[in-house]
């Protein structure tokens, strides 16, 4: 079984973050949400891994090529992203003849996806998707489910929904889905969509079967549920101390301090990770924090945010649920007004 991962898209409700980079890049607990989806797929025994790629392209290349993974990777280029069913016939000579799992690169799955990928091995069905019970349905993509749990008709974002199951962003498909996109027309966005082509599966009587997520889903598209996602995987993270900690501060709770930084006269509180090569001077780091590589805190309070690396951050008061870019200074003027909250974007500068 293959893997065609998702990295496209020009990531709109993510700006300014993503004029200048690929959302499936911005970090949670300082890694990029690109790399939870390629682990997943490695761990469920993929050995062979399509990225595609739209805006950005030699960005995610570079990112994804400073690791040493342990499988094959190639990248194709979608240009303008025209659905996800688009991709899929982008791929076609990568994907060749084999099943593969299609992964939205922008997801992000606790307990990852062995156990739906040996289902799909065991049920052998045409498709397999990942549902999740949600308290919203009219916000996604609902399945409706026939007496035995397969799939019967898929409907988008529908208003008097048939289930409370919406679709997570990860699929597994036999070669017939290149028939089934191949078959269908652009919706009303003018894309290929690919609840319509698995919609065509099930109208000429290929078999869909649905697998339920237990744990939690987290669809990375907005600044909110990118410090959600945080959130969630720093509440599983082990402390670990690898850095240089003073006798003055104080570490409290499930701490990651990475090789190279330095913790002066600072009260750490976890869950929480701060990256390599970091100074926190004077200041107090909360929950629910992930700072990057080579930034410098200090005399702030931040808590429950995404700072990126290359940030620094001088007298800013209190920082709080904020997602702060690469390369970013913050730094007093006059005044130390409390308690703001940024969505900031890269090599920007704010004076407070």
């Amino acid at each position: 079984m293959k893997a065609l991962i998702l990295s496209g898209g020009h990531g709109t409700r993510l700006r300014p973050l993503t004029y200048s980079q690929q959302k499936q890049l911005i970090p949670v607990a300082n890694k990029p949400v690109l790399f939870y989806a390629i682990e997943d797929v490695i761990e469920a025994g993929v050995k062979e891994i399509g990225i595609i790629l739209g805006p950005n392209k030699e960005q995610v290349i570079e990112t994804v090529n400073s690791v040493d993974w342990d499988v094959e990777i190639e990248f194709i280029y979608q240009g303008e992203p025209k659905g996800l069913a688009h991709a899929i016939l982008v791929a076609e000579d990568f994907l060749s003849d084999d099943s593969f799992v299609m992964y939205l690169g922008d997801n992000i799955l606790r307990d990852g996806i062995v156990e739906h990928a040996k289902k799909f091995q065991k049920l052998n069905p045409d498709s397999l998707i990942l549902l999740t019970e949600v308290e919203n349905p009219q916000q996604f993509g609902v399945a409706e489910l026939d007496d035995e749990g397969r799939v019967k008709r898929l409907i988008e974002k529908p208003r008097i929904p048939p289930s409370n199951y919406a679709l997570v962003g990860i699929y597994f498909f036999k070669p017939v889905i290149i028939e089934a996109c191949k078959s269908i027309k652009p919706s009303w966005r003018n894309e290929l969509e690919i609840t319509d082509a698995i919609q065509w599966l099930v109208e000429n009587g290929y078999r869909v079967e649905a697998s339920i997520v237990k744990g939690w889903w987290k669809d990375t598209g907005k600044p909110e549920d990118i410090l959600e996602a945080n959130r969630l995987v720093l509440d599983d993270i082990q402390p670990r101390n690898e850095g240089t900690v003073d006798e003055s501060s104080k570490i409290m709770g499930r701490v990651v301090i990475e090789t190279g930084t330095e913790i002066r006269n600072s009260v750490i509180k976890g869950p929480c990770i701060i990256g390599k090569n970091c100074v926190i001077s004077n200041s107090y780091i909360g929950p629910y924090t992930s700072i990057g590589n080579n930034c410098e805190i200090v005399e702030t309070e931040i808590e429950d945010s995404v700072v990126m690396e290359g940030s620094k951050v001088t007298k800013a008061g209190k920082i709080v649920e904020s997602l702060i870019g690469r390369g970013v200074r913050i730094r007093e003027n006059d005044l130390k007004p409390r308690g703001y909250r940024f969505v900031v974007g890269d090599n920007s500068e704010v004076v407070l």
